[in-house]
């Protein structure tokens, strides 16, 4: 793996949303975000947690990792960029269509979740 560092994370296994699965992976994606924060860290990648074997459906996830990075981002502007890297094409298009709205209600003044 060509990075310097590795945060490791394990996310919520999807059981249908009712043992706080949401709640559970935002924390995994704020806890890392501080991680990186912490350790001076400019630049994060991200894969799609949970969205794999862990079957938490991509397009629950997708805005709840985007929602949960922008407002880190917004609270904390040590970090300069951060990707999601996507490896199938459902869970690429769930994390696309999570961005555009973020960016949509940016534009229009409005919260993006």
């Amino acid at each position: 793996l060509p990075a310097r560092v590795v945060i490791h994370t394990v996310g919520p296994y999807w059981v249908g949303g009712v043992r706080k699965e949401r709640q559970l992976l935002a924390s995994c994606y704020r806890q890392c975000l501080g991680i990186a924060s912490l350790h001076g860290m400019k630049t994060l990648a991200f894969p799609a947690i949970s969205c794999g074997a862990y079957r938490f459906p991509p397009e629950e996830a997708a805005p709840i990792a985007v929602k949960t990075v922008l407002d880190f981002m917004n609270a904390d502007k040590s970090l300069e960029k951060v990707w999601f890297v996507c490896r199938e094409d459902d869970v690429y298009e769930a994390f696309s269509d999570a961005i555009t709205e973020a960016q949509a209600a940016a534009s229009n003044g409005q919260h993006a979740f």
